[in-house]
């Protein structure tokens, strides 16, 4: 069974795919990468394809999915299958670009909490049971990695390239997965990644948004099983 290398979310850990970590540790070799070290995401997915096996199946979700591509773009020999969840495969828009530059004003100021509470995790979940327990992980998450991390994740994203081309030359078994009710990365960016990819599978998780793998991870693992051909 080849190694399934899982790339987190901005401002996310190991913690983003605990449910999964512990549904699939006992029968495929795990390798958690982590996306903080660069300020670019060509940067960001050499390192990745530096500490990983020569061959792979490769899972990320949001900023992950967008690093996936990009290690997908450098070493397209090197994965063996494609999970792309609630992502993204376009470069970003000049307007979003332009909102990055106060929120990392506020960030350097001592306002991590505050940017992370006020305007970014108000988008990232569906009404749910456990919806506050999943944003007080994310808290969590995002201010152990702290206010350097935000800035470096927060410019790569800026100057991401546009992945649709290498997308379109992936012959791999590729998930398309996003949460149902997703407002950061919604239906359109999913159906194009799905149109673009021939050998690709669109699955939409209801009662889920930006973050399915901790909001219904039962569902998540079901379908990350079939694509692992575990079943």
């Amino acid at each position: 069974m080849s190694p399934l290398v899982l790339l987190p979310g901005m401002m996310c850990d190991a913690r983003l795919y605990g449910p999964q970590i512990a549904a699939f540790s006992g029968s495929v070799p795990l390798h958690l990468s982590p996306i903080t070290e660069h300020e670019t995401v060509e940067a960001l997915a050499a390192d990745i394809l530096a500490q990983t096996p020569p061959r792979f199946a490769l899972a990320g979700l949001s900023m992950g999915g967008i690093i996936a591509m990009e290690v997908l773009r450098q070493g397209p020999e090197r994965v063996e299958r494609l999970a792309l969840l609630d992502t993204n495969p376009r470069a970003e828009l000049e307007e979003v670009q332009q909102r990055r530059e106060p929120q990392i004003a506020r960030v350097r100021a001592g306002g991590l909490r505050e940017v992370m509470r006020d305007e970014l995790k108000p988008n990232y979940l569906a009404d749910g049971p456990r919806r506050q327990d999943v944003l007080n992980l994310c808290m969590d998450m995002a201010l152990d990695l702290g206010p350097e991390v935000f800035e470096r994740q927060s410019r790569a994203l800026q100057s991401r390239p546009d992945q649709q081309e290498t997308l379109i030359s992936f012959k791999g078994p590729t998930l398309v997965l996003m949460g149902a009710e997703d407002r950061l990365c919604p239906r359109d960016r999913h159906d194009l990644m799905h149109q673009l990819v021939e050998n690709s599978t669109l699955e939409i998780i209801d009662g889920a948004g930006h973050l399915p793998t901790l909001e219904q991870p039962d569902a998540v693992n079901s379908v990350l099983k079939t694509w692992l051909e575990l079943t």
